[in-house]
């Protein structure tokens, strides 16, 4: 992983967690002393989080914390599922053998991260898992379309990981939704992965109001 890219998985972890409040300015300097890099690779994590808006970028003020509810992520989270739930169906009809077989790949990785017990190692597992199923429905916009939302949530999908019991829910949805579309169940794929979407914006409720807060970035 490039350095600039790393530095972005950290600021974004320290955003939703609440290290970093929403409004709060992000100094380059300051963030360059405390991971011991430059300004530069700083300047481009923080450009890679303006791209998913996490960040705002004011112009001679630097860099600020965007203010995003709760209630406008979980709104995204449905808007996502519809997307994702129409790859599935269309991933159902039209996947390749070689395709097929990216996709078990990527499943494998999950299982193989789920028993590793580590929430980072198969949040990147099911990053290529859903990029799998958007190579395999054979429509680039939509796919352009669903990518965009999840690079957009990401943060808020890698912390509902950490509720209690969620990697191991999210490999047995990972099961269903693998099982229809190698049987060619458009309808079912569909379905599955609509509401394994939709339990992660549910799922990053519940764990964010364990935290008594309403807003996460």
């Amino acid at each position: 992983m490039r350095r600039a890219e790393a530095l972005r998985d950290q600021l974004e972890q320290d955003i939703v967690t609440g290290h970093f409040r929403p409004g709060e300015r992000l100094d380059e300097q300051s963030l360059a002393t405390r991971f011991g890099v430059s300004r530069t690779p700083i300047r481009e994590a923080l450009m890679q989080l303006a791209s998913t808006g996490m960040v705002e970028l004011q112009p001679r003020r630097g860099a600020f914390v965007a203010s995003l509810s709760l209630r406008a992520v979980v709104e995204r989270f449905e808007a996502m599922a519809a997307l994702e739930g129409m790859c599935g169906a269309l991933a159902a009809r039209r996947i390749t053998d070689a395709q097929r077989s990216t996709l078990v790949t990527a499943h494998e990785a999950c299982e193989a991260a789920t028993r590793a017990g580590c929430a980072d190692t198969y949040y990147y597992a099911n990053e290529r898992f859903h990029r799998a199923i958007y190579e395999a429905c054979h429509n680039q916009y939509l796919a352009e379309q669903a990518g965009q939302l999840h690079t957009l949530l990401k943060p808020y999908r890698r912390l509902q990981l950490r509720a209690r019991h969620r990697v191991g829910q999210s490999l047995a949805e990972h099961g269903a939704i693998v099982a229809a579309i190698l049987a060619g169940d458009s309808g079912r794929a569909e379905q599955s992965l609509r509401e394994h979407i939709l339990i992660q914006g549910e799922r990053l409720n519940d764990f964010i109001s364990s935290f008594g807060t309403a807003d996460v970035a």
